[in-house]
C-alpha cells in the first residue's frame, strides 16, 4: 500500500485534495538488482488475515524499516528478498509457489532470502493524525537473520536541511526502491511484484505537506520515475541507482492513480532515530551506518 491523503483540505487548510499511501515504482523504472536488502512486506493481523502488501529495507541482518502504515495493527509478517519475489503469483491459488509470497517462506529460503516476523513497531503512523508529521515510520524485527554484504545506510541528523531553500533544491534526485505497482487506472491495473526502482527531483521540504517532516518529488519528465501502492515503506535514497543512504520511506501521494507528486517521510531528523533506537536498542543500534550527506 501507499497512503492517499484524504480529505484533509478542510480540516488542515492545506492545499491537497487528496492523498495515499503509496504502492509500486512508477514511470521511467528499471529493475532493481543493486539493493538486495529491500523487500517486499507482507503482513498479517491478529486472526492471521492477510493485511496488506508494503516495501522496506534491511539496516541490520534483523532490523528491517518500512512505515509505520504497514505495521499498523499488524501481528506477523513475511519479508522476501528476491528481486522477483512475487512474478511467478497465480491468482486461483493466491499463492507464488517459487517463493510461497504471500504467505510463507519456499523451500529452503527461511533465513536466507526470506524471514518471518512476530514483532512489528508503528512509530505512531493513525491515519494522518498530526499532519505533516505523521510519524510514519515502522519497525519489523526478523526471526531470522538475513546475512549480506552490505545493508541499507541511515542518514545523519540533519543531513536534508540544507536543502530547504528553493535554492537548495535544485538539481538534487533520489531514487525510490519498491515492489509496488507500476501503472494504475480506473480500468487497469499493473503489479509485477518485483523489486524496481526509478529516480525523481526533490522539489519541496518545508511545503503545508511537508513541514519539515517530509520530502516532496515529483516522477514526471524524461527519466523519472516515482511511487504507487505497495512501494509505501520502501527506501528513499538521496542521490542515483548505486546509493545506499536512506533519507526517507515511502509515504503518502497526492493521487490515488499514482501521477506526479510524491512524499516520503524523513528518517533523518533526531526523534526518528531516537525512536528508532528505542526500538532495537542501544547495540543494535550501533550497528546500523550512519552516512553524513
Amino acid at each position: 500500500m501507499r497512503k492517499t491523503l484524504l480529505a484533509l483540505t478542510a480540516l488542515l487548510g492545506l492545499l491537497i485534495v487528496s492523498a495515499s499511501p503509496a504502492a509500486a515504482i512508477t514511470g521511467n523504472y528499471v529493475k532493481d538488482f543493486e539493493h538486495p536488502y529491500v523487500g517486499l512486506l507482507t503482513t498479517f493481523d491478529a486472526d492471521g488475515e492477510f493485511a496488506g502488501r508494503c516495501s522496506g529495507s534491511l539496516l541490520t541482518p534483523t532490523v528491517f524499516l518500512t512505515a509505520g502504515h504497514c505495521t499498523e495493527d499488524v501481528a506477523t509478517a513475511v519479508v522476501y528478498f528476491q528481486q522477483d519475489a512475487g512474478v511467478n503469483y497465480d491468482p486461483e491459488t493466491e499463492l507464488d509457489p517459487v517463493t510461497g509470497y504471500p504467505e510463507f517462506c519456499a523451500g529452503d529460503t527461511l533465513g536466507v532470502v526470506c524471514a518471518t516476523s512476530d514483532e512489528t513497531y508503528n512509530w505512531g503512523f493513525d491515519d494522518f493524525a498530526g499532519f505533516p508529521d505523521t510519524k510514519d515510520i515502522g519497525i519489523v524485527i526478523l526471526d531470522q537473520p538475513i546475512a549480506l554484504d552490505e545493508y541499507g545506510s541511515l542518514a545523519a541528523v540533519g543531513s536534508l536541511d540544507s536543502l530547504a531553500t528553493a535554492q537548495g533544491t535544485k538539481d538534487v534526485t533520489f531514487t525510490a526502491s519498491g515492489y509496488g505497482l507500476s501503472y494504475s487506472s480506473p480500468v487497469a491495473v499493473e503489479s509485477f511484484r518485483e523489486r524496481l526502482m526509478a529516480s525523481a527531483r526533490l522539489t519541496n521540504l518545508t511545503s503545508n505537506n511537508t513541514g519539515g517532516f517530509n520530502i516532496q518529488t515529483t516522477g514526471n519528465g524524461k527519466g523519472k520515475g516515482g511511487t504507487c501502492s505497495g512501494d509505501s515503506g520502501g527506501p528513499v535514497f538521496y542521490g542515483g541507482y548505486t546509493s545506499n543512504t536512506v533519507v526517507a520511506v515511502t509515504s503518502f501521494g497526492l493521487n490515488s492513480y499514482c501521477r506526479g507528486t510524491d512524499f516520503g517521510y524523513r528518517v533523518d531528523t533526531q526523534a526518528a532515530q531516537d525512536w528508532i533506537r528505542s526500538v532495537v536498542g542501544v547495540e543494535e543500534f550501533a550497528q546500523i551506518d550512519i552516512v553524513a550527506i
